[in-house]
């Protein structure tokens, strides 16, 4: 296996030369086994279980947690019932109906934060709520400001219940940083630059130091290297960026959750780096990709080695967004053992059904992908989208490669083309292949540059 030290030195000469080498890098070392076809999934399936807990209640009125009024702020008593909680050996810590305003909540093990029907979870949008943490962004690691709901290497962690997390977000404040409204240049460009180039220089993550006085806005959801993690039923509104965000954790659950988020980067679900993960009866209406796997950025995600493997979506249905399932950009990491069934699509909206995302920087192994049984309505860019130009196109030394997809009984009624295909020479695409699936509307023939696809047994009609 090629080291990430000489995917560093490919990198520092073919910058220095003024040329892009070409390195296919080996697979990152998966964990488990490659998934062949659908008859693995029973396997799959069988190593996720939502952790389970005491039957111990902590209700936050008894910690001090009062409802809404002004200037009120429930951090601390949130806090005083998990920590609670937490040392009598764990349980629910719940918030019952009503509006309970607050900053960082941060989860410790053998929690399961409950929040009742008929409860808000108001957070805050001061800045100053969201101290300093070990985090991620776009892909990279860095000290930046805690998300709304964190939890750093615990165990057996759950946010459950049929409330609501209400993260106020706007262009009056968090979204203002993107200043997408606006268009380009985004106010927080050299931030986002600055913590690129500390990733690819291998700076310590504990001086990469952003939070106050910068603008990278903060994740909603987010269990952070964690075992044994359930996210369920769950209605989550205006997340500054990224809304259900598991990073490097494994046996993660979301289950029955609403995610309405319009916001610039509002990805719905993305598990970054994550291993064992099922992704269920979940609906999404998102700023940006529904569910978006990732495995981290460039050098950064070299460095830590981790890929995402072994995720099940299943009886979803995906409504706004750039795109249903994605994988990448931030994909370095490398993706394999990816099982989506049974969902829906439907929006004018949504961009793609199935969109990969790479470039000869992020240079991932992308395999082992099944769909089946997806009902596509309508998407306003292309069934199926392969971008591996995608921002730094082919200037890099690394090869994207993306092998065995299958697409199997997918319908849809209402698309401008059904294969959107950008690659360039050199990147390695193989045995991709659409059966027994149903087309109509079509508005434009395949997009195809450098690559191509297997139909088998399918029916393309146009739409005049």
């Amino acid at each position: 296996m090629k080291t990430s030290i000489f995917a560093a030195l490919l990198l520092s000469l073919s910058t220095l030369a003024g040329f892009t080498v070409a390195a296919e890098l080996s697979p990152p070392n998966y964990t488990r086994d490659a998934a062949t076809s659908w008859d693995d999934l029973p396997a799959v399936l069988a190593r996720i279980k939502a952790p389970t807990f005491p039957d111990r209640d902590f209700d936050i009125r008894d910690y001090g947690a009062k409802p809404a009024g002004k200037d009120l702020d429930n951090t601390a008593a949130i806090h005083r019932a998990i920590a609670a909680c937490h040392d009598a050996g764990g349980g629910r810590v719940v918030v019952p109906a009503g509006t309970w305003p607050t900053g960082a909540i941060h989860l410790q093990s053998n929690v399961n934060l409950h929040v009742s029907e008929g409860a808000t979870l108001l957070f805050s949008s001061d800045p100053a709520k969201y101290p300093l943490v070990h985090t991620t962004w776009e892909g990279v690691e860095l000290m930046n400001y805690s998300p709304l709901i964190y939890a750093f290497e615990q165990k057996n962690v759950a946010l459950t219940g049929r409330g609501t997390l209400d993260g106020q977000a706007s262009y009056e404040n968090w979204w203002d940083w993107k200043n997408y409204e606006k268009g380009p240049p985004f106010r927080q460009v050299p931030d986002r630059e600055k913590h690129f180039a500390m990733g690819m220089d291998n700076t310590p993550v504990e001086e990469r130091v952003f939070g106050e006085g910068h603008l990278l806005r903060p994740s909603f959801v987010q269990p952070y290297r964690c075992e044994n993690v359930l996210i369920e039923g769950v209605t989550i509104l205006r997340a500054p960026f990224w809304v259900v965000h598991p990073v490097q954790s494994t046996n993660v659950t979301v289950r029955g959750v609403t995610v309405e988020s319009a916001g610039p980067n509002n990805d719905g679900c993305d598990p970054e780096a994550c291993r064992d993960v099922l992704i269920e009866d979940c609906t999404f209406k998102t700023g940006d990709d529904c569910i978006a796997i990732k495995s981290g950025r460039n050098e950064d995600a070299r460095r830590i080695g981790f890929a995402a493997e072994n995720i099940v979506i299943r009886n979803c249905h995906f409504s706004d967004g750039h795109g249903g399932v994605v994988i990448g950009s931030e994909i370095s990491g490398g993706c394999q053992n990816v099982f989506v069934e049974n969902s829906v699509m439907d929006s004018p909206h949504l961009g793609r059904a199935l969109r990969f995302k790479n470039n000869a920087m992020r240079g991932a192994v992308i395999e082992n992908i099944f769909l089946r049984n997806i009902s596509v309505k309508r998407v306003g860019n292309a069934v199926i989208a392969v971008q591996n130009n995608y921002e730094e196109g082919d200037e890099g030394p690394f090869t994207p490669v993306l092998r065995n997809v299958q697409v199997d009984n997918l319908t849809c009624a209402d698309t401008p083309r059904v294969l959107h295909l950008a690659s360039y020479p050199g990147a390695v695409l193989e045995d991709i292949v659409i059966s027994n699936s149903t087309f109509l509307g079509v508005k434009k023939p395949d997009l195809l540059q450098h690559g191509s696809a297997r139909y088998e047994s399918v029916t393309i009609t146009p739409a005049n």
